[in-house]
Parts: C-alpha cells; structure tokens; sequence
C-alpha cells in the first residue's frame, strides 16, 4: 500500500499526518501494536521511550523501504521487541504471511485510534499532556484573579486630591488613630453622675442640631470625638452634659466649618438653659483639658477613603454614613478604631444593599481590613440597623428617610450576616 502525500489530511493528537488506509483493524480487549520498522536503519530504538514519528519515516527515510515488504525474519525481530514499543497503532502492509492474523476491510475511513471500550487502555500520548492541562488551569486562575485597582491614578492631575502624598498622609492617620481613642469602661471609673443611655440621648440629639444647622460631616464626627475625650478625663454632672455637646460642636464648627454658628444661637436651642457666659467657660475648659488637640482622625476621614475604594456611587455613600452615624450613638462602638468603625460600615452598607457579602480585593488592600476581620462588628451594625426606626433615639433614622440622604434609612438590614452566627 502506497501512503498518499496529500498535505490536507487531518492530523492526529501530536499534529502529524493522518493517513488514509483501505483496511481497519478489529480491536479486541487486548489489543496489540501492529507496525512496519525498519530495525536496520537508523537509531536504534529504546524500549522505554515513545518516538512520535510520522507514518514514513516508521520504515526508514528511503523511499525504497516505504514498499518494502515485511519478511518472516523481521517479523520474528517485531514479535520479539513489541512489547516493550507504545502502543500506538503504526502503519503496516499487507503479506500473505499476515492474513491470519489481520481481516482487512475495505473502507475510506480514517484509522481511529481511540475506542469506546472502558477496558481500552489510556493511550501515552493522552496522559502525556494531564500534567499541561493542570498548569494550564492554574495558570488560568492566575490570570482571572481579582486585581486591586489604584484608586488614584484617575485623579494624578488633581491638585487637591494630593495623590503624591496621601498614601504617606493615611498610614500617619493609622498610626495616630489610638491617642485620640478612649477607654471603653470610662462611664464606669470616671463618670458618676452620668451613664451610657445619657450619652445616646445627647449624641442623637446633636444629630438632629447638626442636621438642622446643615454642617459639614466632618463638624459631627469631630464634635462627638471632643465629648468622649472630655468626658473619659473630667467627671460632668449630668445637668452640664447638653452643656458639653454644645460647646464640643461650637469647637468642631471652629475647626471644620467656614460659616461658624454664633453662642446665641447654641443659647436658643438649648432653651436657654445655659448662658453666653455659661458656653465660654466650658469652652476654656475643654481646651484646656484635651491640650487643645484638635486636629485627629476621625471615622470619617477614614470613611471616604474607604468608599473610593469601594467605588461608590451615591446609595453607597448615604448607606454607609447612615450605618457610621448609628454607631456614633452606640457606647459600645468606642472600643474600636476609627479605621475599623469607617472599614466596618462600608462593608455592612454593600451587603445591605447588595444583598450578599461583598468585600474586593481592592476594599481589603486600602482598609488593611479582612471580610473575617469585620463580620463581627458588622453584625453589631446589622443589629442597630434592625431597631433603628424604634425606641426614643430614632434621630438618624429619621435624618436617613428624606430624599436628601436617598431615603437609606428605608433599605434593609443584612439580616443574612447575623443569622449565620445564630
């Protein structure tokens, strides 16, 4: 049989030629290699490597040996070493000497190689190439692995944005974060006339005054860092505390705002129940207790980094202040960092309105902050989301359900978050 040089053949699993034979084989359930090789010529073969070679060159590179007939001879030589040759079908021409062993039939069909008996054995050349298939996979996964985005590189021409500093600028904000935290017990060893649920009123309280004087976000997280560092160092009896409030968001508007409110004004919406000189005096007397350290980072500084990289839109962004501003009522909350309060919000308000569990590469790298990191404190906020519409301090929510603020205090809670832990 002459082997056709047609060059637009098919090519088999390691891309050589397929050639087209007038006769197939009858595979049975031990099936042999058949081949015509040339054992003369050449290289000798090693029994234990697996030669891809294309159907010519199994004969030899002469073109007399390509019809070169097979002798009893070399047929012996064949019996001997095949088993130790692959078993991967080679080419073979016909011989009388070979008809009891071979049924040719006539048939156009390419030679198939693989059969659908599951006790054929896995030819060589497949299980060569598991090995790349697993790398490949993993090198996949590499590829689609979720990168972190630089959240600045869209505002390098912005002046304001400081892009060259602000790295340096957030890791000075980490590392001076715990002076301006207090202890978590203060109500119990420095305050005796005073207590947690009176500290809530007065925080949700002002709330509603900074809402209502329309100030900056800053002025009412800074005024309530003034509280509870005045209050964790100088005992305050209960009828000075609206007292201290007040002057603590005069001192915050000082800092923060440029339209500042006047005493009168804080004398009016206390009722009068303080005087100018009243006002002025606690105020010298806060400065002087805090050393007049003003300038520290509060949750929010922390906070609208955090929701860049989130990459917020405008439901985020009243979603999270929303949260931050429940816990800014919660005593319990002081236990925490700044940065892990602001982290902790974020990732509370994206499974909220997401409705699933959302933390990116990207939130993890600029936060500092792991998803196992947060989810306790998350539950915590879930919880103050629950029963935010209830009670007596229903000021945030109450702020959060206006148009305004995108109606946030409307979506609802996590719950998902809390009942895993039940």
């Amino acid at each position: 049989m002459e082997i056709s040089a047609d060059k637009n053949k098919p090519t088999n699993l390691q891309g050589e030629k397929m050639v087209t034979r007038k006769f197939g084989v009858e595979i049975g359930n031990n099936r042999r290699t058949l081949g015509a090789i040339n054992l003369k010529g050449g290289a000798q073969i090693h029994p234990c490597v697996v030669h891809k070679r294309g159907l010519s060159q199994a004969n030899g590179n002469n073109e007399n040996n390509v019809n070169r007939p097979i002798t009893r001879k070399l047929a012996a030589q064949i019996a001997n070493k095949k088993q130790c040759l692959p078993e991967v079908p080679l080419s073979l021409h016909t011989n009388e000497e070979f008809q009891d062993v071979l049924k040719p039939k006539q048939s156009t069909e390419s030679f198939k190689i693989f059969e659908d008996e599951e006790d054929q054995p896995v030819p060589m050349a497949l299980e060569a190439t598991e090995p790349e298939k697993d790398l490949m996979e993993v090198e996949m996964e590499d590829i689609f692995e979720e990168p972190v985005i630089d959240i600045d590189i869209s505002e390098a021409k912005n002046p304001l944005a400081v892009v060259e500093y602000v790295e340096d600028l957030y890791a000075h904000y980490r590392r001076i974060e715990s002076y301006s935290m207090v202890s978590p017990n203060y109500m119990l060893t420095q305050q005796s006339d005073i207590n947690e649920k009176m500290r809530a009123i007065l925080i949700d309280w002002l709330i509603e005054v900074h809402h209502k004087f329309d100030l900056q976000h800053e002025t009412l997280f800074l005024t309530v860092n003034l509280i509870d560092r005045f209050l964790a160092t100088q005992s305050v009896v209960r009828k000075k505390l609206q007292l201290v409030g007040l002057v603590a968001m005069l001192l915050a508007c000082k800092y923060e705002e440029v339209s500042v409110p006047v005493v009168d004004d804080l004398v009016f919406i206390s009722d009068k129940a303080y005087s100018r000189s009243d006002i002025l005096e606690m105020e010298k007397l806060m400065l002087n207790t805090l050393e007049f350290n003003i300038s520290v980072p509060t949750p929010y500084v922390f906070l609208k980094r955090y929701l860049k990289a989130a990459q917020s839109d405008a439901k985020l962004d009243q979603m999270s202040f929303f949260l931050m501003e429940l816990c800014l009522v919660e005593y319990e909350t002081v236990k925490f960092s700044p940065s892990f309060l602001a982290a902790a919000s974020v990732y509370t308000a994206q499974c909220s309105l997401y409705g699933l569990k959302q933390w990116s590469r990207t939130c993890e790298w600029y936060t500092s902050y792991s998803e196992e990191q947060l989810v306790e404190c998350s539950r915590m906020i879930v919880g103050y989301h629950q029963r935010a519409a209830t009670g007596r301090l229903t000021g945030v929510y109450r702020k959060y359900n206006t148009s305004k603020f995108c109606y946030a205090a409307k979506c609802e809670p996590a719950k998902f978050i809390v009942e895993e832990a039940q």
